[in-house]
């Protein structure tokens, strides 16, 4: 009977016994104005070709919670659903810098003159450095797009300017420290 009590004490001493830092760990978290959580994509975040006629202008998001020693971020919006057996990458955006918070709507822009600087675009599979929005086959049912933010261990991943989105997602996962993750959907 002693035995069970000093052990229900010892395991009750432990788990009060956290460090400060992992008892005020923050949870890894993206946000979106213009997204919710399961939610379908607004015809303005909408690709304008391939038979869609959307506004393809890119969310906002902004995170927060980030781990101690990210020194990048990069983000990604990909569609697990597209028939192609590999998926869609309709952006990719690496080097943001460690003190950026958010990209602002329409960062994804090809002048890409609102991203953070420093920030580059890597070339989706619609052949452009640029954000591309959502637009599945017709009939073709609700696609998920995953928008995820990384957080980095390293200050910048160097690929070639034309690299593929799986070299430059290989690249991330290398590096990656956490990630924080909003899914939206579209279908036509």
């Amino acid at each position: 009977m002693n035995f069970s009590r000093n052990i229900l004490l010892m395991i009750f001493i432990l788990a009060c016994s956290q460090t400060p830092l992992q008892a005020q760990a923050q949870e890894f978290v993206v946000h979106s104005t213009a997204l919710e959580e399961g939610a379908p994509l607004t015809e303005v975040h909408v690709y304008d070709g391939f038979g869609c006629t959307g506004g393809n202008i890119s969310p906002d998001l902004r995170w927060s919670g980030a781990p101690q020693g990210t020194k990048s971020f990069a983000v990604t919006v990909y569609d697990p659903d597209a028939p192609t057996g590999s998926g869609w990458w309709h952006w990719l955006v690496y080097n943001i810098p460690a003190d950026a918070t958010e990209l602002v709507l329409d960062a994804g822009s090809q002048s890409g003159e609102l991203l953070p600087e420093g920030a580059v675009q890597g070339r989706s599979d619609f052949g452009l450095f640029a954000f591309g929005g959502a637009c599945p086959p017709e009939g073709h049912g609700d696609h998920r797009y995953v928008f995820t933010v990384f957080a980095l261990s390293t200050v910048a991943i160097e690929v070639p300017r034309e690299a593929s989105a799986a070299m430059i997602g290989f690249m991330l996962n290398a590096n990656v420290l956490a990630k924080a993750e909003l899914t939206a959907t579209f279908g036509r």
